[in-house]
């Protein structure tokens, strides 16, 4: 493997466990201030993942020059481990900014619709499995 690549790896790993800790320190202040009756810690870090991921991005492209590790590092090391969900925004939100509308929509409402489905497939799996090869 080259340099470069194993670079890429140790970053993507390194900047994971960052991003995997600053979710579980999240979780830790939704807990430590007793908001419940709502799933308060995956809404913030979805959001402010979005936000995060929205503006790296945005200077990114507007006003610094990133190298491709930093990139790399950012946006699939921490913000992949903090939250996948500002790269399904992003994402849709590009097909929405390029007026592709009917695929905007199939890819927003079908992750959504189908992620909830195989989450009850999941847990149907799972509780199965459990009650039949225990």
């Amino acid at each position: 493997m080259s340099t470069s690549i194993l670079l890429k790896i140790g970053a993507v790993g390194l900047f994971g466990a960052l991003g995997a800790l600053a979710r579980f320190g999240v979780y830790g202040l939704v807990r430590h201030f007793g908001w419940t009756g709502f799933p308060w810690a995956t809404f913030t870090v979805n959001v402010v993942g979005c936000l995060l991921f929205g503006l790296f991005v945005s200077l990114a492209e507007h006003r610094y020059e990133f190298s491709e590790l930093t990139k790399v590092a950012i946006l699939v090391g921490f913000m992949g481990s903090f939250t996948t969900f500002s790269t399904f925004a992003l994402d849709g939100s590009a097909l929405l900014r390029e007026g592709q509308w009917m695929l905007a929509t199939l890819y927003i409402g079908g992750q959504n619709l189908l992620g909830i489905v195989a989450i009850f497939l999941g847990l149907f799996l799972g509780r199965y499995i459990g009650m039949n090869h225990g």
